[in-house]
């Protein structure tokens, strides 16, 4: 096996490991809403969408380290690299999307959550 060959076999591994989350996450999401749904829980679509869209971020973030890796470090001719610049914006796009979908912000917003008032030194909340 030459440099080519391990660094192609590598790449492989990690799209099949970027494959392997997104089908065994689903199948796991799943398989978790069927029981909350059994048990009449509420809230259940709304954490199945989370943990499915979470899963496919992870998936889509291994996915395009394996064609970043093949890519750029076994063949880098300008026709691959501008392949790979098209591939790697189309799932930036996708990861930015399913980021607003499951938080409601930009990933480089600040998150919106309520924080407790500063306290004094007494360990009581400042008033207004």
């Amino acid at each position: 096996m030459d440099y080519t060959q391990v660094i192609d076999r590598i790449g492989e591994v990690v799209d099949s490991a970027g494959v392997a989350v997104i089908v065994i996450g689903a199948v796991l999401n799943t398989g978790a809403a069927a029981v909350s749904l059994a048990h009449h829980e509420t809230g259940t679509y709304r954490r199945f969408r989370q943990q499915l869209g979470q899963t496919i971020l992870l998936g889509l973030e291994l996915l395009v380290a394996g064609d970043i890796i093949r890519t750029v470090a076994s063949q880098p001719t300008l026709t691959s690299v501008a392949v790979l610049a098209s591939i790697v914006l189309i799932r930036t796009f996708l990861s930015f999307s399913l980021e607003v979908e499951l938080t409601g912000r930009w990933p480089w917003q600040a998150d919106a959550t309520v924080r407790p008032p500063p306290e004094t030194t007494s360990g009581r909340p400042l008033q207004p």
